[in-house]
């Protein structure tokens, strides 16, 4: 999560990015962070949110738009539609029913007993069909055994609010409505709406904004209405990833366990419901970091779930990287070659961390590894010069020293941007001298090996129960030893060729009491990994960095110790997020509270939290591939499977993934062995 500063952009994170990464001179260092007053978000964890960027619906369990808080209609960061309540012969039809029938659809049902009977029979049933591009299909169904002729009314309202505005609170009075056609319209100075229906109403009434039919409904019939809302009285908003992204969609799981195949589903719907094109080349797309408050480019969450992505194939993690190179710093001065992203919460014990620093270091890593799942040759190529500056900023940030601290002076070398340095560094030399050696790839090799002597003395805290990794290393060499889950970013060292991973900071025997810690209690919270551990002061199960559990690094824990032999830590982790996710209906929020899971408990909603959100959504694509061990190298032809052993999930299969640009499926036993069963032509097997 990042600072709470809204936008009608880019949510939380929007205002910061001119004002901490833009707004300086060239050369001038970098202040001091400034923690900004947090905005209060209004509670979104019960809500149905209908994504399909740049539009998305939000509404509660009752079906009802009424205009209060932040239910409505939204289109690029606008509200368009903020209440649409249904009459059925002047009666408040009973909700019974709230579902999501897919990422950017939801389903509503009621019933209405008419005056008429006295028993406690519903003789009507109203059902809803909401999409996020503001159309809704009203149905009713009768099971009266007589005809009846039934007045409905809708009424409707609008503030054409920004989301910001809403947020806080600050929308403003709803609008005058206007008869337009055969529906409604509303103008401001900022945008127009207009609802239009099939069939036309029968009467129109604009000091109300209301629409009213006379439906005839012979026994078990049924009628229906069509509403649609549109900014400006466009035609149908079509979300940005759909039907671009089909090989996407053809992802698929099956197996023992139940839980795979919903959560793989959806996962991938979120990340195409999420999609969202860069104006300076609309073909290319990236992922938005979540709903309702970040539906903007959040360059580092952008860059995590792209790639996490990457077994679904290429063109999210190509579209994410040429859209960031464009926004890339040119010099002279220390910030050349930064992808620029504003500041982030760092949780109680640490200032705020630009994310435009875990940006740069994610850059090349992404590109390398996109490289080896298969990304087109030419692509890399054009791709290259923009990785190269970002690893020449690394070694000028670095200069002599060892660690790669934040910019502002007497910033903390911070644990988990050691392990971005290090991996873009040993990833990125790995790319560039594969394509011709465009820079010092033996000083970056040389830098790295220096960082994991220093980190290893340096960074590692003894105490009597075997040591910890220091979230952070301040200037004067003090250590912040609170244990985070920052520390599992230290086992995600990235892929090299022929399905090696890269060395990491730790050495063996500080990685094995690293997965010691990271399976016991403090931190495994039976529902995936606390981002602070439950011994550790200022801890608070809704801290999103603070104790919370954040899907994203439970999922790098998940990989990361399972890549390094620790499979019981790792199926322990993975089997509270699945649980967790069967909870929130297999669309995973991007955080949830760090509460200790008992007998019979469901784990605690964030109130704050984006669902959907990018990374959390990859993350499922990331767990369940992570079990495979699917590591491609399309350079050289092949792909290597280092499966998870003890096969936590039973026999899994994976079908309609994507490796050197063709179909990939691959099927797990129940033994651990795992088999190829499509692969493009010419792949091989690695040993």
């Amino acid at each position: 999560m990042s600072l709470p500063a809204l936008s009608p952009v880019s949510g939380r994170e929007g205002p910061q990015r001119s004002a901490q990464t833009l707004g300086r001179p060239p050369g001038a260092p970098a202040p001091a962070p400034v923690r900004p007053r947090p905005v209060e978000l209004p509670p979104a964890h019960a809500a149905l949110i209908c994504v399909a960027l740049p539009a998305f619906a939000i509404s509660t369990d009752q079906g009802q738009l009424t205009g209060r808080g932040l239910e409505g209609f939204y289109r690029a960061g606008r509200r368009v539609l903020s209440r649409l309540h249904v009459r059925v012969a002047g009666r408040e039809p009973v909700a019974v029913q709230a579902r999501m029938v897919s990422a950017d659809s939801a389903r509503f049902v009621a019933t209405v007993r008419l005056p008429t009977d006295g028993g406690p029979d519903p003789e009507i049933v109203v059902e809803r069909i909401r999409h996020a591009d503001g159309t809704e299909r009203i149905t009713l169904h009768s099971a009266a055994g007589r005809h009846l002729r039934l007045p409905l009314e809708v009424s409707f309202g609008t503030d054409l609010a920004e989301v910001g505005m809403v947020a806080s609170g600050r929308a403003g009075p709803e609008l005058s409505a206007s008869v337009h056609d055969s529906g409604m319209r509303w103008s401001s100075a900022d945008g127009h709406c207009v609802v239009t229906a099939s069939p036309p109403p029968e009467d129109a009434l604009a000091s109300a904004g209301l629409l009213r039919w006379e439906l005839d409904l012979p026994p078990g019939a049924t009628r229906s209405v069509e509403l649609r809302a549109r900014p400006d009285g466009a035609g149908p908003i079509r979300g940005v990833g759909h039907g671009t992204t089909r090989s996407v969609a053809g992802a698929r799981a099956v197996g023992d366990d139940s839980r795979v195949q919903p959560l793989l589903h959806r996962s991938v719907e979120d990340l195409q419901a999420l999609l969202l094109r860069d104006s300076a080349s609309p073909t290319d797309m990236y992922p938005a970091a979540g709903a309702p408050w970040r539906c903007g480019l959040a360059p580092a969450e952008a860059l995590v779930a792209a790639r996490m992505a990457l077994p679904l194939g290429t063109r999210i993690a190509a579209g994410t990287l040429r859209t960031l190179a464009r926004s890339q710093l040119g010099g002279p001065g220390p910030r050349a070659g930064m992808i620029p992203g504003p500041l982030r919460d760092a949780g109680p014990h640490l200032p705020p961390g630009c994310t435009g620093t875990e940006a740069t270091l994610l850059f090349p890593v992404l590109l390398a590894e996109a490289w080896r799942w298969g990304l087109a040759a030419q692509e890399v190529e054009d791709l290259l010069p923009a990785a190269e500056k970002c690893l020449r900023w690394l070694r000028t940030a670095v200069g002599d020293g060892a660690f790669l601290p934040d910019a502002h002076p007497g910033g903390p070398a911070r644990c988990e941007v050691q392990a971005y340095a290090h991996r873009a560094a040993l990833l990125g030399a790995d790319l560039l001298d594969a394509h011709g050696g465009r820079a010092d790839t033996a000083a970056l090799r040389e830098w790295a090996a220096r960082l994991r002597a220093r980190f290893r003395a340096e960074f590692w805290v003894e105490d009597r129960a075997g040591g910890r990794p220091a979230a952070a290393r301040l200037a004067d060499g003090r250590p912040v030893s609170q244990l985070t889950a920052g520390a599992a970013h230290l086992l995600d060292t990235g892929l090299l060729g022929a399905g090696a991973q890269a060395p990491g900071l730790l050495d063996k025997v500080q990685t094995e009491q690293l997965a010691r810690l990271l399976g016991g209690p403090a931190m495994d919270s039976g529902w995936g990994l606390r981002s602070l551990g439950a011994k550790e002061a200022a801890y608070n199960p809704f801290g999103h960095r603070g104790g919370a559990v954040r899907v994203q690094e439970t999922a790098v824990a998940v990989a990361g110790l399972a890549a390094a032999g620790y499979e019981k830590e790792a199926t322990s982790l993975l089997q509270g997020v699945l649980a967790a996710a069967e909870s929130f209906g297999h669309r995973l929020p991007e955080m949830y509270a760090g509460e200790q899971r008992t007998d019979g408990a469901t784990p605690l909603p964030h109130p704050a939290a984006c669902r959907p959100a990018a990374t959390a959504a990859a993350a499922g694509v990331h767990l369940l591939v992570g079990l495979a061990g699917i590591r491609p190298d399309a350079p050289t032809g092949t792909v290597t499977l280092r499966p998870v052993r003890s096969a936590p999930l039973g026999e899994l299969g994976l079908t309609g993934l994507s490796v050197a640009g063709g179909p990939f499926s691959v099927r797990v036993s129940r033994l651990g062995l795992a088999m190829v069963e499509e692969a493009a032509d010419g792949l091989q097997l690695g040993v």
